[in-house]
């Protein structure tokens, strides 16, 4: 299995991997997307949260296939599915210590906003540790898993895919980055329904292109500095 000696880059996900899906955080944007495509499609709330979870599952993210089969403008969904109330994510002083420990650069990538991410890491405690955030205005609004923006992300920031290694939630999108030379992990939470939905859906989480699994992101990383190196 893939170790960690060589890593000099630490890349994660936002959403239900830096923080813990048992906050529930997601669950609010999840209901602005329903929202959304109620008052776009004219249908009502359950109606429009079938139409929303097919595109979510069918094209990465819900806004991509908005855009794909109605035209949706994407700054207009995005301001308003992110205007929610970040509050319910804790601080986390083990993520912070362990992030501490670990050499190297730390990068977000996000399908979600820059502005989201800054809320989710100031609420965290953690926006000290990260030089940079990639999120989906940077990836053209063509999201995770697309190999496209996996390409960008490496050109823009100029790393070294063969010696970084990539959080995510979603094991299809562990595809690219381990198509790239990637270290991967899963990280995986019961609470976290469309993860496990899409994560059993897609061949389950015992993959090739899975190299580890973790349900306590803090605790794996704070092993992983404890390591020698």
């Amino acid at each position: 299995m893939k170790g960690f000696a060589h890593v000099d880059t630490w890349v994660f996900d936002l959403d239900n991997t830096l923080y813990p899906a048992s906050c529930r955080l997601f669950d609010q944007i999840d209901v602005k997307m329903g929202e959304f495509v109620a008052s776009l499609l004219k249908v009502d709330f359950a109606e429009a949260k079938l139409r929303q979870k097919r595109l979510f599952y069918e094209y990465g993210t819900t806004l991509r296939g908005l855009m794909v089969e109605h035209g949706v403008n994407p700054d207009g969904f995005l301001d308003y599915v992110h205007d929610i109330d970040h509050s319910p994510v804790p601080a986390d002083p083990r993520l912070d210590a362990a992030l501490h420990g670990l050499p190297g650069r730390k990068l977000i990538f996000t399908n979600g906003t820059v502005a989201h991410a800054e809320k989710v890491l100031a609420r965290l405690g953690v926006t000290h540790h990260f030089g940079d955030i990639f999120d989906i205005v940077h990836s053209d609004f063509i999201p995770k898993p697309e190999m496209e923006p996996y390409r960008k992300f490496v050109s823009d920031t100029g790393i070294r895919p063969e010696s970084a290694a990539m959080f995510e939630d979603i094991a299809r999108n562990l595809e690219a980055p381990h198509a790239l030379g990637m270290t991967t992990v899963l990280v995986v939470a019961p609470e976290n329904r469309d993860a496990e939905h899409l994560n059993k859906a897609t061949g389950g989480i015992a993959q090739p292109h899975i190299h580890h699994l973790t349900d306590d992101l803090p605790g794996f990383l704070a092993g992983l500095a404890e390591r020698p190196r």
